[in-house]
């Protein structure tokens, strides 16, 4: 059975990560290059960066972060923000990331999509999503895909996105719920369900986590395959290992690294 992993989310803006919610009221958390090391260390199955202004602001993610994570970790991670063309891709894959992330960009030209996965493999190329509840005729699923970090509605369905997306060549897909987003409140379940039931893909479910009980439901009642952590390990209020403590006390399969002391998942 596959293990089911768990992914600390760092936004960075200005080469700080930093937190918010629903995408506003950020606050500086630290270096993403440190905080990287911490996590890595401490038993993260990947790890995610988001230039989260690169879009809004149409300029390329920071290569040099990309770059010094990549010297200073041993497990894979995944860059998004300001990928707007193949060539974009291909420098931050050989910037040393695995997984490249496609959201703003992808919406207005799809085929980047088919273009990363032919030349990269599907393997690499992830579709990130920001779906919101919607009352939107055009979405018969409730929820609505928006774009630019929720600054625009694009009117598009966000399951009907996410197949159309896997069929073009996405290999993951993430749904961070702009709803759920930084309220620690815990995840949008609902979306992310019907996401995961609708394409062949692994899904992630992104947005709302707040303790390791969260996290447990997006495997458990979502069916996702990966689920992304962010304010609750980036305050210190809990650990991956804590998380992946309660996913194993509830059955979910889950990678157990081993301390020299003692048998005990971290």
């Amino acid at each position: 059975m596959l293990k089911k992993r768990v992914i600390p989310c760092l936004d960075v803006r200005g080469g700080r990560v930093t937190k918010g919610v629903r995408f506003q009221n950020n606050v500086d958390l630290g270096d993403p290059v440190e905080m990287a090391v911490r996590y890595s260390d401490g038993g993260a199955d990947e790890l995610v960066f988001y230039d989260i202004t690169a879009s809004a602001e149409r300029r390329p993610i920071d290569i040099g972060m990309v770059e010094a994570v990549a010297k200073a970790i041993r497990i894979p991670f995944a860059v998004g923000g300001g990928v707007a063309a193949l060539g974009d891709m291909e420098r931050v894959i050989l910037a040393g990331a695995e997984k490249v992330s496609v959201n703003s960009l992808a919406v207005a030209n799809p085929g980047m999509i088919a273009e990363g996965a032919a030349e990269f493999g599907r393997q690499c190329i992830v579709l990130g999503m920001d779906p919101v509840r919607s009352g939107n005729p055009r979405c018969p699923s409730g929820y609505e895909v928006t774009t630019r970090g929720f600054r625009e509605f694009t009117g598009m369905d966000a399951v009907e996105w996410a197949k159309r997306a896997a069929d073009l060549g996405a290999g993951e897909i993430v749904v961070n719920s702009v709803d759920a987003d930084g309220t620690r409140a815990g995840f949008e379940l609902e979306i992310t369900r019907k996401i995961a039931e609708a394409v062949p893909v692994p899904v992630v479910a992104s947005g709302g986590a707040g303790c390791p009980a969260h996290v447990v439901e997006a495997f458990t009642a979502a069916k996702a395959d990966a689920a992304i952590v962010a304010g609750m390990v980036h305050t210190g209020e809990y650990t991956i290992r804590q998380v992946k403590e309660a996913m194993h006390a509830a059955g979910v399969p889950t990678r157990l690294c081993f301390d020299s002391r003692r048998a005990m998942a971290i």
